[in-house]
């Protein structure tokens, strides 16, 4: 792909398996092999005939004064006797003259009009709220993407908590199984995700439901308590390796709140809940082992993730992709991702937890999520130049493969083998760390760029152009 975020990478020779690990492995299935862990009237009648008006001013006829109601008095029958008062002299008790039939008081229109007034404004509403979620029951799309105020952010647990079990019952019922198609076989993929909102979006990886994407097959969501839900893709990333599905039937599920991995930590414990190898409702806990951490998925350049991770001991296996990773609080700081394993690569009888396992940041989640909901598409951004990603010069910088025309990279002056050292003053050491850098920026964003050229250092302004995926 000729862009900043998806280059041809120079493939390093294989370490032995008595050497580091190798990066990495994403989810698989419920079996034992390993896949990429992946709301009175006025009028009143005239005693002698016909219709009355209270007069404001002199009687029009000097006869008995018309009298008026004052209300139900004590006496015998249901309201009692009513008592009158004249408009002039007392006159003797009269009941009520009858209205005539067929016809209305004046009163009645006005309040006919505002009734249907307040009918048609009360209709209007509800069928706004009805096309609304007509629509959304239609694509899971959300205008208002995360900022329709349905989703958790305030922490459900105190801040020197640190009871793993106070963690694992307040977001096991957020907390969700996801089986989905692959390779033409329904239910061929577990894995994880969680409840982002109280509108029925769940949160998961791509590569869980990538296969199913793709061939149009059925993916099911299972709760805490074995409720399975037929669950619809609403949008994907595979460059963040994110997607989000809608559930019609699960808006009673609870929300999971959502926290900062910026507030992270190393050492700082936290909780990684899901269902690896199919175990559903599994716990495991560990610490934070580090952050900012550049690691890239897949089986190849065409459909590597790139990932600013954070990385923790947490037991994570395959079948935990999607799966909130969580502080003692109760907040989600990262959706667990990928592992490394001890020589096995990706997949294979070695693949398994070794206590390195990588969660992207829930900062990245809501800027993808959001994007999704609103869109049904995430962008990210690119400044449209290729860097290497293996072999060579590893540890001085990114170096530059080749700047496409009419690209931010060309218009910032940008050109082959110029080393990228820095960007916004943070160190690059590497490829893949400038593409996960620049990938935590949005689109239309200027950032200061660091390069070498030679032996002239010089810094250049790229403003960031985007692309989906």
């Amino acid at each position: 792909m000729n862009d900043s975020t998806e280059s041809r990478p120079e493939q390093p020779e294989r370490p032995e398996p008595s050497e580091t690990p190798e990066i990495l492995e994403r989810d698989g299935s419920a079996e034992a092999r390993t896949e990429p862990l992946r709301g009175l009237p006025l009028n009143a009648p005239d005693p002698r005939g016909g219709a009355w008006t209270p007069p404001h001013g002199p009687p029009p006829y000097s006869g008995p004064q018309p009298t008026r109601p004052l209300g139900p008095m004590d006496g015998a029958g249901p309201q009692g006797p009513q008592a009158y008062a004249p408009w002039g002299a007392p006159r003797p008790y009269a009941p009520p003259p009858t209205a005539p039939r067929g016809r209305v008081s004046g009163w009645i229109w006005p309040a006919v009009a505002v009734l249907a007034l307040l009918i048609g404004l009360l209709g209007g509403a509800l069928g706004g709220a009805a096309y609304d979620r007509w629509d959304s029951d239609g694509s899971g799309l959300d205008d208002d993407g995360l900022s329709g105020g349905t989703t958790r952010s305030e922490a459900p647990l105190p801040i020197d908590n640190g009871s793993v079990a106070a963690v694992a019952q307040e977001l096991l019922p957020s907390t969700v199984q996801i089986v989905a198609e692959f390779d033409g076989q329904a239910g061929g993929a577990t894995g994880s995700g969680f409840v982002l909102d109280n509108e029925g979006h769940i949160v998961t990886n791509n590569h869980v439901v990538e296969s199913a994407a793709e061939d149009d097959g059925p993916i099911e969501v299972v709760d805490t308590d074995g409720n399975r839900y037929s669950a619809e893709l609403v949008g994907r990333s595979p460059v963040y390796d994110l997607a989000v599905l809608y559930v019609e039937d699960a808006t009673d599920l609870r929300p999971a709140a959502l926290g900062a991995s910026e507030a992270l930590n190393i050492g700082d414990g936290v909780v990684a809940i899901g269902s690896p190898l199919g175990l559903s409702s599994t716990v495991t806990a560990g610490i934070v082992s580090a952050l900012n951490r550049p690691v890239t998925t897949g089986d190849s350049a065409d459909d590597a993730s790139y990932i600013n991770a954070v990385q923790t001991d947490a037991a994570i296996n395959p079948g935990n992709s999607g799966g909130p990773l969580v502080n003692l609080k109760g907040q989600v700081v990262g959706v667990n991702s990928a592992i490394a394993t001890a020589g096995g690569g990706l997949g294979g009888e070695t693949g398994g937890n070794i206590g390195v396992g990588f969660a992207i940041p829930i900062e990245q989640v809501r800027t993808t999520a959001d994007q999704i909901l609103r869109t049904g598409e995430a962008r990210y951004p690119i400044i449209g130049a290729t860097v290497q990603t293996g072999g060579r010069d590893e540890g001085r910088g990114a170096v530059i493969e080749e700047v496409q025309p009419d690209t931010p990279a060309e218009r910032a002056g940008l050109a082959e083998d110029d080393v990228v050292t820095a960007l916004e003053g943070d160190r690059v050491t590497d490829g893949i760390a400038l593409i996960v850098m620049i990938r935590t920026h949005q689109p239309g964003e200027t950032l200061e760029f660091t390069v070498v050229r030679g032996d002239e250092e010089r810094t250049v302004e790229v403003t960031l152009d985007s692309k989906v995926g």
